[in-house]
């Protein structure tokens, strides 16, 4: 029995128990995505194109679903909230096509509702397994201090109990789920980055730098021009901020530096914060 279409705010939500369904979720259709999506046995999928960005990372999980044989396809992100799944169904307009997927009938410029029901309408099967791990979580000594750790991950779902009080890169969009202020971050930590995937419509891009005010926590992105979204360490070496909230502000952050350089200002920010050495 052909089973109906899925709509969830992120591609992280996914388990096994959504193996070989149709699904539009609402993460960046970068590696991370699609290698998350494979790994659940995922039969469609739908992703938000995340303003595609540097060498086209927003379209990386995409392709990497392509090449196991899955249907996929990417929204505009000027089209529709991307974390926000059904908005997705709502608004949302194909802005990229995979082969499988055209295959099947979708088309650039198609409603997302329109393209799912085709998906999920199909004769679906899982998707194979992608192979190695895709997400990583490093830890970037160099940038640190004593008792004060910045963390690269691939995906902020990745950030954990251990971050709270530190520093964590991110390669995850800035935006909140469904909505939802409370998902912006799951521990406190100190500072945190993502990607601003080109902002799109609504500025839903960045809508958890401004969440994250009220809990302390400052907050930036880097533009998804200067950073592959979904790579953590790219986020780090290669991010250029584009956004700020205003706790990030207070600790010396600012529009137009390197992540590197917002990174050190937030470390110094948290060493003076714990009595310690600002130099």
């Amino acid at each position: 029995m052909t089973k109906g279409p899925l709509i969830l705010d992120s591609v992280t939500h996914l388990t096994d128990a959504h193996r070989g369904m149709a699904a539009h979720c609402a993460s960046h259709g970068g590696i991370y995505a699609g290698h998350h999506a494979a790994s659940m046995g995922i039969g469609a999928l739908i992703l938000n194109d995340a303003g595609i960005g540097r060498e086209q990372a927003g379209l990386g999980g995409v392709l990497l679903l392509e090449r196991l044989g899955v249907p996929a396809a990417a929204i505009s992100h000027r089209s529709a909230r991307i974390g926000n799944g059904t908005d997705g169904v709502a608004r949302g307009r194909l802005s990229f096509v995979n082969r499988p997927a055209a295959a099947l009938g979708l088309v650039v410029g198609m409603a997302c509702r329109e393209a799912l029901g085709l998906l999920a309408g199909a004769n679906l099967v899982p998707s194979p397994a992608p192979g190695s791990a895709a997400e990583h979580r490093s830890t970037i000594a160099a940038a640190g201090r004593p008792g004060i750790d910045v963390v690269a991950v691939d995906s902020i779902s990745l950030v954990t109990a251990a971050d709270v009080g530190h520093i964590v890169v991110t390669a995850s969009h800035g935006g909140v789920l469904g909505g939802n202020p409370a998902t912006a971050i799951k521990h406190p930590v100190f500072a945190v980055v993502c990607n601003d995937a080109d902002r799109g419509i609504d500025d839903a891009g960045i809508s958890r730098l401004p969440a994250l005010d009220p809990r302390g926590i400052a907050a930036a992105c880097v533009s998804a021009f200067s950073a592959r979204i979904g790579d953590g360490m790219s986020t780090y070496e290669d991010g250029c901020i584009s956004a700020i909230n205003m706790t990030a502000g207070r600790h010396g952050g600012a529009i137009g530096q390197s992540c590197k350089d917002f990174v050190a200002a937030m470390v110094a920010a948290r060493a003076k914060e714990l009595g310690g050495s600002t130099i």
